[in-house]
């Protein structure tokens, strides 16, 4: 059975639209900087999530301006990693999905 359209706006909505959530889980299992590129290729490998390119650059270019990453340059390589706002955020943001989806069950 295909997905409905519903279905494909949530799988949408909770992968893509919320790449934050990934991106740090990514990062606090690998435990040490990481590169944009890294990234994506570990979204795909570990959540099955491909995404173009732009669009997590886009993502963590905003999470560093919100202060969720901190960029560090080593050899002319752009490095991310999470800072403690940012692993504040994705424990709040996980109770958060935890919390709703305790609701919705049947």
């Amino acid at each position: 059975m295909s997905d409905t359209k519903a279905l494909a706006r949530l799988r949408k909505k909770l992968t893509i639209e919320n790449l934050w959530l990934y991106i740090i889980k990514i990062m606090l299992d690998e435990a040490m900087p990481l590169k944009a590129y890294d990234l994506k290729v570990r979204l795909r490998e570990r959540f099955g999530i491909n995404p173009p390119a732009v669009t997590v650059y886009t993502v963590i270019y905003r999470m560093n301006r919100e202060g969720l990453l901190t960029k560090k340059t080593v050899k002319e390589e752009a490095l991310y990693e999470p800072t403690s706002k940012g692993i504040e955020a994705f424990k709040q943001g996980v109770l958060f999905i935890e919390e709703t989806l305790a609701k919705l069950k049947i």
